[in-house]
């Protein structure tokens, strides 16, 4: 009597992923460049997927905990964009624990607000959807500073966001600042983005980094301890070098080696005449795997309303 394997735990690595897409596209893969190649398709393929909508495998659940007086809180640089989010009040009580909705609202919305230091339970929030680059600053520390310090004086502030964040020293800590005075920001927040306060020496280098962030409005007050629990959508992991399997569920390895062989196929000129056929299997791969990636539960829709002064009669 012949038997299963029982076992369900089936997976390729990066090199069996690379040959696969190889031989769909028409040969064998001979050297450490078609692997190198392969790599690099599979990693600009993966940005794609994003592009083309929610990868259920990336959503994963966050907390932050809100400062009084802090309205802007760094995002994981690989975040591609929120899709819920909620005002958590009581946070750790066994009863009285609240989820408050908190609205978003676009860069043109939070641009109209007169009063963007106003304090108050958050209402509404900005997301700032950046690169996560990091540029060097043409400024400098004009003055040393130490882990408490609360006002920073650079060599020159021209440029600079009127608020924002920005780095001291190479892979140092990231500082919020509230407002520019001269060439001093104000207000600062230490030790964010996991960073630690330390103290500086005049002449640290400055970077300004482009995190992603959200902002909140009302500036959150001391009235309760609140936390910004959200739900995003990161970047799928990097490709391997070899022997590291694909960050993505099982369902979707029909599709990756499928969109691969196809995009291998692009680069080669003799695979040219086998186009059309990969990037039908491909286009077929990706739409079963995304119809059976997504959450099957009632579709709920929130209208946003507004409402213009005004009298009637």
């Amino acid at each position: 009597m012949a038997y299963t394997t029982g076992t369900t735990a089936f997976n390729m690595d990066f090199t069996e992923i690379a040959e696969e897409a190889w031989e769909r596209a028409g040969r064998e893969m001979r050297t450490g460049y078609d692997l190198k190649t392969a790599r690099r398709s599979m990693n600009l393929m993966t940005i794609e997927w994003a592009n083309r909508g929610l990868n259920m495998w990336t959503i994963e659940q966050g907390v932050i905990d809100i400062t009084s007086g802090l309205n802007t809180y760094s995002l994981p640089l690989d975040t591609i964009d929120l899709l819920d989010h909620v005002i958590r009040t009581g946070a750790g009580e066994q009863y009285n624990q609240s989820d408050l909705t908190c609205t978003r609202i676009s860069v043109s919305d939070y641009a109209t607000i007169p009063n963007k230091l106003s304090p108050g339970r958050p209402l509404q929030v900005w997301v700032q959807r950046l690169s996560g680059n990091t540029n060097l600053y043409s400024g400098t520390l004009s003055t040393a500073i130490t882990t408490t310090s609360t006002s920073i004086t650079l060599s020159t502030t021209d440029g600079l966001a009127g608020s924002g964040y920005i780095q001291l020293g190479a892979g140092g800590e990231f500082v919020y600042y509230n407002y520019i005075d001269g060439n001093t920001l104000s207000n600062c927040f230490r030790g964010q983005n996991n960073s630690t306060a330390t103290a500086y020496s005049a002449g640290t280098a400055i970077y300004v980094p482009q995190l992603p962030a959200i902002t909140l409005w009302p500036t959150p007050d001391n009235a309760q301890t609140y936390q910004f629990v959200y739900y995003r959508m990161r970047r799928v992991q990097d490709a391997g070098k070899g022997t590291t399997i694909a960050d993505m569920n099982f369902r979707f390895l029909p599709c990756l080696v499928a969109g691969l062989a196809y995009h291998i196929a692009m680069k080669v000129p003799e695979m040219q005449v086998r186009l059309e056929m990969l990037k039908a299997a491909y286009d077929e791969q990706f739409n079963l795997a995304a119809g059976e990636d997504r959450e099957k539960a009632a579709l709920r829709f929130v209208p946003r309303q507004q409402y213009i002064g005004g009298s009637t009669t």
